[in-house]
């Protein structure tokens, strides 16, 4: 499904700093490349790739980060991002709902509060709570790659990515003024998108709206989504260029048994506004400012439509950033500098308001500054890299400090070794600090998470064949989890004393074309992810941080059938530790252990001039699985549809 590409430990507050093209994934051809429209193999080892602000050539940079590309997005069966990750060995997602509706992303067994999530190296991770960071306003057809870091990277993207962050890229070339998809399915499925592009003079622009929606699989599994995402660059003298963009998203959805099996009949109304206006500008001492705003509504109703456990949220998220990078003959060196603020006024989180505002009675707030310095510095085959982040929150006393470093070694050209180290930490969210309800007891006296991981790696590359071994330790102290004993109904937040980990990843790439040219067009992905975790639970129930993914397997096979009909593939098999307390008929039938299984996905696409058919089969042999507790995931879907590009 992916592709693992090795970038560099960098400064910077976070990917807030990078301009969208310059992060990494615009591949040279590949030997056995097929036009656009067609299956198509992207090797990326050429590529200079950039993680922050910093563009480095792959074979000079360290640290290791996940790419899925834009020919991966097309030819996958899925209906948004979170489905598409589902297909990353490394990334655990635990959907609550059909089709991106609301799930939990997390790396290497942390929890979604732990893992950064960017739009644009835009930074809009929620700190009212994880279960929204991916609310965010774009469609599939905007994106242009998926970059996935691993690991603790707070000197990456912030202190937010404390086992690791995900970065969603857009297109910005013109390279199809319009898009049209139309679909439909099982379940009442039906769906559509509709994006143009514009080039003017020395202007970008493109608008893209989306509706997506379906009766649901189960009862309180329906779903009402819309997104609308514009984007503009204006390009001045030179490499200086300004970046624009603006979206807005709602989503409808029931929400059966997410937070409680003693209520099936819960329901969920969310909506999001974002923008950001972003620069870059210089050359060998380059300044890079950046202004961000994000702000999500929510109303969930623990019996729909009804007042019994109805509370309201809105919360706010914005912020400044400046960067400065000079390029020497030592190397580069970059400063930066990042002042961001977390607001909520909400029916049931922060402290009471003084004044009422309608539906909203209390509030919250804190705010962020944070400091960072970097210095790369490359040397024939050897590159390192070393930088600290330095961090003041409001909540608590003094400057904290969170350094990282990365050595990468090429012996020969096709073989790369690298090692990294990092430190990263996170806030509790104010779910975490403040959610008491029916079924939850909030604390507000937790402790901020702190975590540290060193990774060794290798990879090795040729036209046919690439292979890849990620080794990492992990240890995380103070981890934030919502926990309960046998005798209590209720969950309650609690800080854990520590959690260590300790994992392998490991995966190949086949492209017979480079060999065999009647092979052309076939690409055979095969990744395995094993972590094992360790940790005192002092006799308590878990509700995130212990039901961790300990095994993950993921292949995928893409190739040509006839002419312009082609195949895509996608089977994984996973189990996760941990328990769940199944309740039938609100009976509680005691805790159970998470089974192992097993799901096969097929698209079929049809490409005949400027249009493409496709249907898709998801879960095709019926298989009955749990991400979490007793929500049941959608059988065998049929869907289809077609695609119109000018």
């Amino acid at each position: 499904m992916h592709r693992v590409v090795n970038i560099g430990v960098v400064a910077g507050c976070m990917l807030t700093f990078a301009h969208a093209t310059q992060t990494a994934a615009q591949p040279a051809a590949a030997p056995d490349a097929l036009p656009t429209d067609s299956l198509r193999e992207e090797t990326l080892e050429e590529v200079t790739v950039t993680a922050s602000h910093l563009e480095t050539p792959l074979s000079q940079t360290s640290k290791i980060v996940t790419v899925i590309t834009r020919a991966q997005i097309e030819q996958a069966p899925v209906r948004s991002i979170q489905d598409l990750l589902v297909y990353a060995a490394n990334v655990d997602v635990i959907q609550r709902g059909g089709h991106g509706v609301q799930s939990d992303i997390s790396i290497r067994g942390g929890s979604a509060d732990q893992t950064a999530v960017l739009l644009n190296g835009v930074n809009f991770s929620n700190p009212h709570t994880g279960h929204y960071s991916f609310d965010l306003p774009i469609n599939l057809s905007d994106i242009e790659r998926i970059e996935i870091v691993h690991g603790p990277s707070a000197l990456i993207y912030g202190s937010s990515a404390f086992s690791g962050g995900i970065n969603i890229i857009t297109k910005q070339k013109v390279e199809t003024p319009l898009y049209l998809a139309a679909e439909a399915g099982m379940h009442a499925l039906r769906g559509g998108e509709v994006r143009g592009a514009l080039e003017a003079g020395p202007t970008t622009s493109s608008l893209s709206v989306g509706h997506r929606a379906s009766d649901g699989y189960i009862a309180g599994s329906d779903y009402a989504i819309w997104n609308a995402f514009w984007q503009t660059r204006v390009r001045f003298s030179g490499d200086n260029r300004l970046d624009i963009q603006a979206g807005y998203e709602s989503k409808n959805y029931g929400a059966n048994t997410f937070y409680t099996a003693l209520y099936p009949n819960q329901y969920e109304r969310t909506s999001a506004w974002a923008g950001s206006v972003k620069g870059a500008f210089g050359g060998a001492l380059k300044v890079v400012p950046i202004l961000y705003w994000n702000r999500h509504y929510d109303q969930f109703d623990l019996i729909k439509d009804t007042d019994k456990g109805r509370n309201f949220h809105r919360g706010d998220t914005y912020g400044a950033n400046l960067i400065f990078q000079y390029t020497w003959c030592g190397g580069t060196t970059s400063l930066g500098g990042e002042l961001r603020r977390e607001e909520i006024i909400s029916s049931k989180l922060g402290t009471p308001m003084a004044t009422p505002n309608g539906h909203y009675t209390r509030s919250d707030a804190r705010t962020i500054v944070s400091a960072t310095a970097e210095h790369t510095w490359t040397w024939q085959r050897w590159a390192a890299s070393a930088g600290v982040m330095m961090q003041r929150n409001t909540l608590l006393d003094g400057v904290r400090f969170y350094p990282s470093a990365g050595l990468a070694y090429r012996p020969t050209d096709d073989l790369k070794l690298n090692a990294t180290w990092s430190r990263s930490t996170r806030m509790p969210t104010f779910t975490d600090l403040y959610y008491t309800t029916e079924t939850h007891t909030a604390n507000v006296g937790l402790k901020p998470e702190r975590s540290e991981s060193v990774d060794l790696g290798v990879t090795f590359t040729r036209p046919a064949v690439s292979l890849r071994l990620v080794g990492y330790l992990m240890w995380g102290r103070d981890v934030i989890d919502w926990v309960r004993d046998s005798g209590t109904a209720k969950w309650a937040s609690w800080n854990f004393t520590e959690i260590d980990k300790q994992g392998v990843e490991v995966g190949a790439t086949f492209r017979p074309g480079a060999i065999w040219p009647s092979m052309r067009g076939t690409v055979l992905n095969v990744d395995y992810a094993r972590m094992n975790q360790t940790a005192d639970s002092h006799g308590l129930e878990s509700r995130y941080s212990l039901n961790y993914l300990r095994d993950k397997v993921t292949v995928g096979l893409q190739h040509p059938i006839f002419r312009g009909l082609t195949a895509s593939w996608h089977f994984r098999a996973q189990k996760r530790m941990g328990s769940y307390r199944r309740y039938v008929d609100k009976k509680d039938m005691g805790l159970e252990p998470y089974p192992a299984f097993s799901t096969l996905d097929l698209k079929l696409n049809y490409a005949v001039r400027k249009f493409d058919f496709h249907l898709d089969l998801n879960n095709m042999f019926n298989v009955t699985y749990y991400d979490i507790g007793n929500v049941p995931q959608a059988g065998f879907w049929l869907m289809g549809g077609v695609a119109f590009k000018l």
